[in-house]
């Protein structure tokens, strides 16, 4: 059995994942403000705060994070700054303090999605963290240690999603929340790493 960290476990994906999980592991949930510990992924310290008072872990899933969507000619500069805070520095941060919290041959798995290849406007901030994340972890997987494993899960538009986001999307396939689920299954349970799993087509 593993000892498994899913932060934003009650979000539309992460529930999904948590319920996957909680049926053979381990599983602590966190999130801002609900959970069994809270963590803003935008705040460096309350990562180490809640990290350090669950101690170690077999794997780390985030699937937490915002970015602003919003015109172009309408992006402030502290616009960009909010997903750089949350969905990119957050995640960056989770990987460079998680490490230290994560057994032998752990995993950390982040999340992005499809903007990143196929932006459509209104998302130049969204697509940016995204493609900026899946950079990142290429590069940081040729670098740690100890077997650590780093992936992250970059999903399509997913069914729970559809209704919320459908006119942002037209024409886009949707995704059954159980193809986005093995997603996770994959970065944790097997053993790649530096690997971008993407859900859609």
């Amino acid at each position: 059995m593993m000892r498994i960290l899913i932060i934003g476990g009650h979000g539309t994906i992460g529930k999904k994942v948590t319920d996957h999980f909680k049926k053979q592991h381990e599983v602590i949930v966190a999130g801002r403000t609900q959970g069994d510990v809270t963590m803003d992924i935008s705040d460096r310290k309350s990562i180490e705060n809640a990290l350090r008072s669950i101690g170690h872990l077999d794997a780390i899933i985030n699937a937490s994070g915002e970015a602003k969507w919003a015109p172009f000619n309408e992006l402030s500069e502290e616009d960009y700054y909010i997903g750089f805070r949350s969905k990119l520095m957050g995640q960056v941060n989770l990987v460079r303090i998680g490490q230290h919290y994560l057994n032998t041959n752990g995993s950390i798995t982040l999340s992005t999605g499809f903007l990143a290849d196929r932006p459509v406007p209104m998302t130049a901030s969204a697509a940016m963290v995204n493609g900026a994340i899946h950079s990142f972890v290429q590069a940081v997987a040729l670098e740690l240690e100890g077997g650590l494993r780093v992936n992250v899960v970059s999903s399509g538009l997913v069914e729970d999603a559809y209704e919320r986001y459908k006119d942002y999307f037209p024409g886009h396939a949707v995704i059954p929340m159980d193809t986005m689920v093995e997603g996770y299954v994959k970065s944790v349970m097997g053993n790649g790493s530096g690997e971008i799993i993407r859900i859609y087509d």
